[in-house]
């Protein structure tokens, strides 16, 4: 028996293939079917993503070829998957975003902001807190969401510890002690200690949860902390929820500017503005005689910010102070005047962003 199936009846099937990560979107849509050819009883489909190493890679190969399969008995089904190219993949997150939801449906979130590293350890977190109390002190209303799963510390840093709320539509946020809106995986778990062990795609889709599922009223701002580096967990913010800025954090050595450098190039190629970057750890203050020692060595932050064409915010000390605050849960306690230069520098950008808007 002869089968006759069309090119237009695969797309419509793929157009029922829903993104599991974009809400309410599929394939067809998104632009990831850039091709399909039908021969007979073979039927040949390009899958094309944002990145090869994509977690969900396998997960939309199976429902591509399940969808087509579906069509009619015998059909061959060869699904080959390729890499956007820059052009390819700016539109695709373009769209997604778009697509997503724009509003939080739970609240009302005025600028949306990710602290952003290349690496582990150069103080990101600590970065995000410092902004978010920065910020609340001048009588914004503030919430951080902790996207990064799997080494989630801002709980600890605000010595928030207890079990969020839920509500009819969805869960409320931990408020610290100033007020700061609060969500973070470790605010879920039994136990502080419990490793996160997730896929790419539970993380990503946990991430998504804490952005329309979290009932987090009116805001003025947001404050993404994201998981350090470029994979699965910092590409899932960036297409899904509608970043309004990044601010990059790095420390002297020029092997964290080289790993920044990366994750600003991946911002610009999702069309991400970046704010500025922030050298974290500079250097230390003698607190005898108030000479500071250039620690880890000479900056590397300027050249740094020159090479991704982005301002310069301002370089942080090592600080023991910061240090005990964060482990005693009372990170908003600290005041430092150069935080205070670079959360003004946060203020004025968004400010001319609206005024450009």
């Amino acid at each position: 028996m002869t089968l006759f199936i069309s090119r237009s009846e695969v797309l419509q099937a793929l157009g029922q293939v829903m993104h599991p990560e974009i809400q309410s979107r599929n394939l067809v849509e998104l632009g990831m079917i850039p091709e399909v050819v039908v021969e007979g009883t073979q039927v040949f489909v390009i899958l094309a993503l944002p990145s090869l190493n994509a977690a969900i890679k396998d997960e939309l190969v199976v429902a591509v070829r399940q969808a087509v399969t579906g069509l009619a008995d015998g059909l061959e089904v060869k699904v080959d998957v390729t890499e956007m190219d820059e052009d390819q993949r700016a539109s695709f997150s373009t769209f997604a975003r778009e697509a997503q939801l724009i509003s939080n449906p739970l609240g009302y979130v005025s600028i949306v902001l990710a602290v952003m590293s290349g690496k582990g350890g150069v103080g990101k977190s600590s970065v995000a807190g410092l902004l978010a109390a920065a910020l609340r002190r001048r009588e914004y209303l503030v919430g951080i969401l902790d996207a990064d799963i799997t080494g989630p510390s801002i709980p600890m840093m605000f010595g928030a510890n207890q079990m969020p709320m839920a509500g009819s539509q969805g869960i409320f946020p931990v408020n610290s002690r100033t007020g700061i809106k609060l969500m973070s995986i470790n605010l879920l778990l039994p136990d502080k200690d419990q490793p996160v062990v997730w896929r790419g795609p539970l993380i990503g889709r946990a991430i998504q949860q804490f952005w329309s599922e979290i009932e987090w009223g009116k805001l003025d701002f947001l404050i993404v902390d994201l998981p350090p580096g470029t994979a699965d967990a910092s590409l899932t913010v960036m297409q899904s929820i509608p970043l309004d800025g990044i601010v990059l954090v790095t420390s002297p050595q020029d092997l964290a500017g080289m790993v920044v450098r990366k994750a600003a190039n991946m911002a610009k190629r999702l069309e991400i503005p970046l704010i500025g970057l922030v050298e974290n750890m500079s250097y230390i203050v003698c607190p005898k005689c108030g000479e500071k020692t250039l620690l880890f060595g000479k900056s590397q932050a300027e050249s740094s910010a020159k090479m991704i064409a982005t301002p310069m915010l301002g370089h942080l000390p090592l600080d023991t102070l910061l240090s005990v605050l964060c482990d005693c849960g009372t990170i908003e306690d600290y005041r430092n005047d150069e935080l205070e230069r670079i959360t003004d520098k946060v203020i004025e950008y968004v400010s001319e962003k609206e005024k450009v808007s």
